[in-house]
């Protein structure tokens, strides 16, 4: 009895018969016939890990899985003892000459080409041997730590360098966007009241308890523009001279008193009072008449003293 997914191979003799026997029930000659059966089924072989060296010279461990499936059972049961057997040691050699054939980057990015390359290289052999490679997949590529590191820090690099870009680029954008609205604000200065109104909409939606709101300068000259002009001031000369004097208790101004007071004060201190202690008041300033001098040829002149409210005074000179 052979099976929908198996063919039958005969051996009459031990020579084999050239008709394949198709599933179902099979009539054999007694003692003259053997049967062998053939799986007809798509094979699944897992390629053990390989270590091998790229061309680049990084040391990395690969496995790979195959698919393969019978095509004509005669060749397979007659060409080759075990072909199982001999797809895993064809699969085997050709992961680890697509190995030392490929950069690193390859074998993580471009496996595509490389489980084409190595179905090529395991399906040549097994052609002959009646078996078809349905398709070959790199499975896992381990790396060492060192290798793992140093990738990582070239994509940490990388995505900085992509970061940069990207914001320079908007910072270019925004600073021609920026240039736009300013040409705009300065036709028309409202767009700026406008602006700093919406900023104080956007600020107060958070619920701050602290508001900061700028106040340009803009509006400090249109607020400068509406405000009336002020009356004239009077002039320094009018507002120097008092139109009323403070009045004592007595009836006389203060400016009348004040030197009396002085007079008084230094009188108890210092006693005598000379006309040059009395120059810096503003009530004394008449000077005391000068005294005749002889006029002697051949004598010295004499020093004559200042008389003022019967004291002498010896620093005084005519």
């Amino acid at each position: 009895m052979v099976k929908q997914f198996e063919r039958g191979v005969v051996f009459r003799f031990g020579r084999v018969r050239p008709t394949i026997r198709p599933p179902g029930l099979a009539l054999l000659v007694p003692i003259a016939d053997r049967l062998q059966k053939v799986n007809m089924q798509i094979i699944t072989m897992p390629v053990p890990a390989q270590d091998g060296i790229t061309r680049d010279n990084v040391t990395v461990r690969v496995d790979a899985v195959v698919y393969f499936n019978v095509v004509d059972p005669v060749r397979a049961a007659v060409d080759v003892e075990d072909y199982i057997s001999a797809i895993g040691q064809v699969a085997q050699t050709s992961l680890r000459s697509i190995i030392g054939k490929s950069d690193l980057d390859d074998l993580l990015s471009n496996r595509e080409r490389l489980n084409q390359g190595m179905e090529l290289m395991i399906d040549s052999p097994a052609l002959d041997w009646g078996v078809h490679i349905e398709r070959v997949e790199i499975k896992d590529v381990a790396l060492p730590e060192t290798m793992k590191r140093s990738m990582s820090r070239q994509a940490e690099a990388e995505r900085e360098r992509r970061a940069r870009i990207i914001t320079a680029d908007g910072e270019l954008q925004a600073s021609e966007k920026l240039g736009q609205a300013a040409e705009v604000m300065t036709e028309h200065p409202a767009a700026l009241q406008l602006r700093l109104l919406q900023t104080v909409v956007e600020v107060a939606a958070e619920k701050n308890s602290t508001l900061v709101l700028p106040f340009p300068v803009e509006l400090l000259r249109f607020l400068e523009r509406s405000t009336p002009p002020e009356p004239v001031k009077a002039t320094g000369a009018e507002q120097a001279t008092p139109t009323t004097a403070p009045v004592a208790r007595n009836g006389s101004s203060a400016a009348d008193i004040a030197p009396v007071r002085e007079i008084e004060q230094a009188q108890r201190t210092s006693g005598p009072i000379s006309f040059d202690s009395l120059t810096a008041s503003p009530a004394v300033t008449a000077k005391p008449p000068a005294l005749p001098v002889p006029e002697t040829a051949g004598l010295a002149q004499p020093q004559w003293g200042g008389l003022h409210a019967g004291c002498a005074d010896p620093a005084w000179q005519p």
